[in-house]
């Protein structure tokens, strides 16, 4: 009966939060290695069709915490050091405007502590042009420095561009590459992978993706993600992103040391209470669980969700990313954790 009420209570919370005008929702909750999946609205506004089961969507700054646990499996076996400067790994590639690769550590830029500006504000895209990450370096380093490294916590794509750019220089192969053969193929996510360069569609079933401009709906499902890159640009599953996490969580991806500093936290504003380690944050919720996650945002996508400490994993999906909307779907990842 416990599962029924589950059940029950996180379809009430996707229809409230598709009462708050998004197309369509999906949460994937999974258990014991069991996963059900309960949608509400429409994943295709012209068809009327709801998500697809198992749908592969963009899961947008997810793809920073399979960036991140990389770093940390090259920090165990001796490749990389959490608290060399950047400038160790890519010499001269941050300069400028106060920013400063030889004063900017390893850590600092997977926690976002770094000052680096984001390289979004100036960014003009319409999805449709391809980028190079040292192309969106350089045009973060067109900003100053927002404050000095390690002193303040602020969210900057920026930091896991570079930190893709540190993972290609060590290993001399793609982010693309080190992740597949490191995380997907290891853990068995079938339906997780790192776009091929210049690929705008989205493979497998998808619902739609939306945008509004002008009070119209725009379909933004295909695009180049490039300008997300290891910042951003994963496509996957709620079930392959809740075997992710959990299998991080649990210690199959990273050794207890590398773990343990993942898990290091700072104050973060990007949830109300959240604190963000190195890719990782950690979630507060009205029970008093401990959830670990991350967390994404792409245009026509929105993710959220994580693993609890009693080994709960949950992932919630709309397809359209508005102003207010995370807070409105973190009630719905609140509902699945916390339901009994």
């Amino acid at each position: 009966m416990a599962a029924v009420s589950v059940r029950h209570e996180v379809g009430q919370a996707l229809d409230q939060l598709v009462g708050t005008g998004v197309p369509g929702a999906q949460a994937v909750v999974t258990e014991r290695g069991r996963s059900w999946e309960a949608v509400s609205g429409v994943g295709d506004r012209r068809s009327g069709k709801a998500f697809p089961h198992r749908s592969h969507v963009r899961i947008g700054s997810n793809t920073k915490t399979f960036v991140a646990t990389v770093i940390l499996q090259l920090v165990a076996e001796g490749k990389v050091k959490l608290d060399d400067p950047i400038d160790r790994y890519l010499p001269g590639v941050v300069r400028g405007n106060g920013n400063d690769g030889t004063r900017i550590t390893v850590r600092q830029l997977l926690q976002h502590t770094s000052g680096l500006p984001d390289y979004l504000v100036k960014l003009d895209t319409d999805g449709t042009q391809h980028f190079e990450p040292a192309e969106l370096v350089r045009t973060a380093l067109t900003m100053r420095s927002h404050f000095e490294p390690g002193t303040k916590w602020e969210y900057s794509n920026t930091n896991y561009i570079l930190a893709g750019m540190l993972i290609e220089k060590v290993t001399g192969r793609s982010t693309a590459t080190e992740i597949t053969n490191r995380i997907i193929k290891p853990l068995g996510l079938t339906d997780t992978y790192y776009p091929a360069p210049y690929e705008t569609g989205i493979r497998g079933p998808h619902p739609r993706g939306y945008d509004q401009a002008d009070g119209k709906w725009v379909d933004v499902t295909d695009q180049d993600p490039s300008w997300g890159g290891a910042a951003g640009a994963m496509v996957s599953t709620g079930q392959d992103v809740n075997r992710f996490f959990t299998a991080l969580l649990g210690g199959r991806l990273l050794p207890p040391a590398q773990l343990a500093e993942m898990k290091r936290t700072v104050p973060a504003d990007v949830f109300p209470g959240a604190e963000y380690g190195l890719g990782l944050i950690r979630i507060p919720v009205s029970c008093g669980k401990e959830l670990w996650g991350h967390g994404g945002s792409i245009p026509g996508f929105r993710t959220r969700g994580g693993v609890a400490a009693d080994g709960r994993s949950v992932n919630v999906t709309v397809n359209q990313v508005t102003a207010t909307g995370s807070a409105d779907v973190m009630k719905v990842v609140d509902t699945a954790v916390c339901s009994n």
